[in-house]
C-alpha cells in the first residue's frame, strides 16, 4: 500500500484539526457536567418539601451552575482552538504506506510507525490515530480519494486498529 496526497493551505483546516483532537479529551466534561446539573436540580427540587432544605439549597445551585459551566467548557476550548488555529494554515502532504504514516506541515515533518498505533477512531471527518491513549494525529478522508480510502481502511481493519465511532 502507498497513499499520498496534500493538504492544501485551508485556514480552516487547522481548526478542524484541533476541535477533533480536543473533542476527545474533553468529551468527559460534558458527562459529568450534565450528572452535576442533574443531581444539583433533584437536590433544589426535593430540598423545598423538607424544613432544613434551605441549607442544602445553595449547595445544589452552586451543583448545577458547576454542571453547567463544565458542559459549556468543551464547546468553549474548541471554539478557542479554530479561532487561535487558522493563522497555521500551510500546505502539507501525507505519505501512508504499510510501515508508517509520514505528514509533513510546512517546512516540518514527522511520522508515526504502524507498529506504534494502538487504535484508530473513526469520526464522520477524519481517523483519528492513537499512540497509546493519547491520540497523535488525524487522517483526513475528505482529502483522499475514494479509492485510497477504502484501500486504508480495509488495512487499518485488517490491522485490527479501526474502531467504530
Amino acid at each position: 500500500m502507498h497513499i499520498r496526497f496534500d493538504v492544501p493551505a485551508d485556514p480552516a483546516y487547522p481548526g478542524r484539526v484541533a476541535a477533533a483532537l480536543s473533542s476527545v479529551r474533553l468529551r468527559r466534561y460534558g458527562q459529568v457536567g450534565a450528572v452535576l446539573a442533574a443531581v444539583g436540580a433533584i437536590g433544589f427540587a426535593a430540598s423545598r418539601g423538607f424544613e432544613w432544605g434551605d441549607r442544602i439549597s445553595p449547595l445544589c445551585v452552586t451543583m448545577v451552575v458547576a454542571g453547567l459551566l463544565l458542559m459549556l467548557y468543551s464547546p468553549w476550548v474548541r471554539w478557542r482552538a479554530r479561532r487561535r488555529s487558522g493563522r497555521y494554515a500551510v500546505e502539507g502532504a501525507y505519505d501512508i504506506t504499510d510501515d508508517n504514516i509520514m505528514m509533513r506541515s510546512g517546512s516540518e515533518s514527522g511520522g508515526i510507525a504502524w507498529d506504534g498505533v494502538a487504535e484508530v477512531r473513526d469520526t464522520p471527518e477524519f481517523w483519528i490515530v492513537y499512540v497509546g491513549r493519547m491520540p497523535a494525529t488525524v487522517i483526513p478522508r475528505r482529502l483522499m480519494s475514494a479509492e485510497d480510502a477504502e484501500t486504508l481502511r480495509a488495512f487499518m481493519a485488517g490491522r485490527g486498529l479501526l474502531q467504530p465511532r
